[in-house]
């Protein structure tokens, strides 16, 4: 079963973190969220929900991740942004060639990072300037190898329907957006 980690910091936007996990775990595929929060499980959106995160930072070992999630949100992609663990685990996860995604402001992450040098990504406009060395899209997702980017809060259902069949195939990801009836929306 493929296996991601959202990661949740103070800020976030709510629909770009939990309508990829709710998407993902409908199709079969095993998320934790993880708080970046010192301490507490207890994360705040952008807002003021409060979401218990499955897991601590300090408690999880991301080797076995075949995904890193980046929610975006303001200042979430900020507090992401200055998280030394987060920012090491994604330059390990992308060194072994494996999956990173990030929506709206949190490409920024990757943008500061590196990662995105030489691929095509979107984010949130205003934010082009953050993706550094990449060439922008402005396309609600864009995947590029191994590097999932998303526009902002409406693209969160493509993308997250993206990352789905990355990790299972097209045939679960069409499953679970007709049952959530998303397909049905997308075609009047």
């Amino acid at each position: 079963m493929a296996k991601v980690y959202v990661f949740l910091a103070n800020g976030f936007e709510d629909i770009e973190a939990l309508i990829p996990v709710d998407v993902l775990r409908r199709g079969g595929v095993e998320v934790v969220t993880v708080s970046t929060v010192e301490g507490s499980q207890i994360v705040e959106t952008a807002h003021r929900v409060q979401v218990v995160a499955d897991a601590l930072f300090d408690e999880c070992d991301f080797s076995d991740a075949d995904l890193l999630m980046l929610p975006g949100g303001m200042p979430g992609a900020s507090n992401l942004n200055a998280h030394e663990g987060v920012r090491q685990a994604l330059l390990r996860q992308h060194a072994a060639g494996k999956r990173v995604a990030a929506i709206c402001a949190a490409p920024l992450v990757l943008g500061g990072l590196g990662i995105l040098r030489g691929k095509r990504a979107t984010c949130y406009p205003g934010f082009e300037q953050t993706l550094e060395g990449a060439t922008y899209t402005g396309d609600l997702c864009t995947v590029d190898g191994n590097v999932t980017t998303g526009e902002g809060p409406a693209a969160a259902f493509p993308f997250a329907y993206s990352l789905l069949s990355q990790l299972k195939d097209d045939a679960t990801a069409r499953q679970v957006a007709t049952g959530m009836r998303y397909v049905h929306l997308m075609e009047k």
